[in-house]
């Protein structure tokens, strides 16, 4: 069989191959795995850490790279929400610092995109997740910050473990955030069930006997410290480094003390944001994240966090990690559990009425 008009069919055939390619490239682009052909030399980052860190950090970046950057500074729950609204069309593309079980809960919503950055070789294997979801860039433990002088006043000593803060004498005393917008807060509540051999029932009935004594549950995980500061509660439960950064603004009545059964940790992240507009600086910055220069930058803002890095300088006002007791914190089970129990704490712990 002969065709009449081979010209003809050639030229139709390339035109249906070429618009069912590039109907599958645009298919490709709006599901947003591939972007790198319109990445505008910008980095927008969902920034975790403190504000002036996260200012710091952009600023040198777009220094060191001569790439542009921006950040919007969000809480580890506001992130997480920010990131899962925007799927499909995403508004970051990297998210940095804030504890890695939020990054481990956003992974197992495919809200990001795994990279093993090169740089990540150095750092250590409990500081980093094994698909490349997000790598750790500092490590901060949770502790107590206490009013010295509040305290005196209500014939109390600064607490030693977490049994201390379910002293009836600290009735409203105590500032805590909520699990669901602050890292800081999950932190504590999964430190419970760890301590309580992995039993989240048990871990929340710790948070239900602390409740009574809670005056309010913040926002964010660091403003405790400031109330604590003002005299408005006896003792914050946050991440030391925040406590110490206080101190240093002027308030030398503050003391940090780490509970003896033990103290929950968090590995502070940096992660590619699936569908990222800018995916090939993104990459950039998390590779930049991941070296000395970057994980210096912290104390220089009064953020006193305990570098990845194995060779980067550590400021002699960070904790040294091998002087208190730390419960094994696992970032994949605590993500894998953060929806669930957190609901779970609203409706049994922060909504019950206090006696």
């Amino acid at each position: 069989m002969t065709t009449r008009f081979p010209g003809r069919l050639a030229a139709i055939t390339a035109a249906l191959l070429a618009t069912g390619l590039a109907a599958s490239g645009c298919a490709r682009e709006d599901a947003g795995t591939d972007n790198s052909a319109t990445d505008g030399g910008i980095v927008h980052v969902a920034c975790g850490a403190t504000e002036d860190w996260c200012a710091a950090t952009t600023k040198k970046f777009s220094e060191t790279s001569g790439l542009k950057a921006d950040f919007v500074r969000l809480s580890s729950g506001e992130a997480l929400a920010r990131i899962k609204a925007g799927k499909g069309n995403a508004e970051f593309d990297v998210w940095y610092g804030g504890p890695a079980d939020g990054y481990s809960a956003a992974s197992a919503e495919s809200l990001l995109e795994p990279y093993v950055s090169p740089n990540a070789a150095a750092i250590p294997v409990k500081y980093k997740d094994a698909t490349g979801a997000w790598t750790g860039v500092y490590v901060g433990a949770l502790g107590f910050c206490s009013n010295q002088k509040v305290l005196a006043e209500r014939g109390l000593s600064v607490p030693q473990s977490w049994a201390d803060l379910h002293n009836p004498k600290l009735a409203k005393e105590i500032g805590i955030a909520h699990p669901s917008t602050s890292g800081t807060a999950y932190t504590a509540l999964w430190t419970q069930v760890q301590l309580a051999g992995g039993d989240q029932g048990k871990g929340l009935d710790y948070m239900r006997k602390l409740h009574p004594n809670v005056l309010q549950y913040t926002k964010s995980g660091a403003a405790p410290a400031q109330m604590t500061a003002r005299g408005e509660v006896a003792v914050g439960v946050i991440f030391s480094h925040d406590c110490v950064a206080t101190i240093e603004a002027g308030f030398p009545d503050l003391k940090v003390t780490f509970p003896a059964e033990g103290s929950g940790y968090e590995t502070g992240g940096v992660a590619l944001v699936k569908g990222a507009k800018n995916p090939v600086s993104g990459k950039k910055f998390i590779d930049w994240a991941l070296t000395t220069e970057a994980q210096e930058i912290g104390p220089t803002v009064k953020a006193y966090q305990f570098p990845t890095h194995p060779d980067a300088k550590v400021s002699d006002k960070v904790v040294k990690l091998d002087s208190i007791k730390l419960v094994e914190y696992d970032a994949v089970a605590a993500g894998e559990a953060k929806t669930a129990l957190n609901k779970r704490f609203d409706a049994e712990v922060a909504q019950a009425p206090k006696s």
